[in-house]
């Protein structure tokens, strides 16, 4: 489990990710095989994961959009949260591919990563993030799971991973 940088008081409590303007949104979180798998296992409906190995998203039922399968919307709480995907513990962060380069980002839609941009706070998390990411075993995890890794686009670059021969 990723140490969280938005305390989970105030990500349950926000209103902004888990909601999406389109059904086949780019933003809507990709799952790794194993979770995948792991969601077979507990007899999630087959209906929450798309053919592309995201969140098949529900028509928002206060309208507007879609939302994640997961989220109830009445109280605004994820039901997976504690086994929340790897690409849910990661945002507001994410995992972008430019130029054949995989750059860690910062998703500056998020309102409290947007708060803490320039804090000494942020810079902690982001050293702490990029070493927990740049472990052998996870790029290993990158590498395996390739649909983790979009083209997002109005995201904040914070550092590129370094893959090491043999991985990319």
């Amino acid at each position: 489990m990723i140490r969280q940088f938005v305390p989970s008081s105030v990500c349950l409590n926000c209103r902004c990710c888990c909601r999406f303007k389109e059904a086949d949104s780019v933003w809507s979180p990709c799952l790794l095989d194993e979770e995948i798998q792991e969601f077979i296992d507990k007899d999630i409906p087959a209906v929450s994961i798309s053919v592309d190995r995201r969140l098949g998203l529900v028509p928002d039922p206060a309208g507007g959009g879609f939302i994640c399968p997961f989220l109830k919307n009445a109280d605004n709480h994820c039901q997976v949260y504690a086994q929340r995907p790897f690409e849910c513990q990661l945002y507001p962060f994410l995992l972008n591919l430019r130029s054949g380069k995989v750059l860690l980002t910062i998703d500056l839609n998020c309102p409290y990563a947007s708060a803490k941009i320039d804090t000494p706070e942020m810079q902690e998390y982001i050293r702490y993030l990029t070493a927990y990411l740049n472990q052998r075993k996870q790029l290993r995890m990158l590498k395996d799971n390739p649909q983790i890794i979009q083209a997002y686009e109005d995201v904040r670059e914070v550092t590129e991973l370094q893959f090491p021969d043999g991985l990319k």
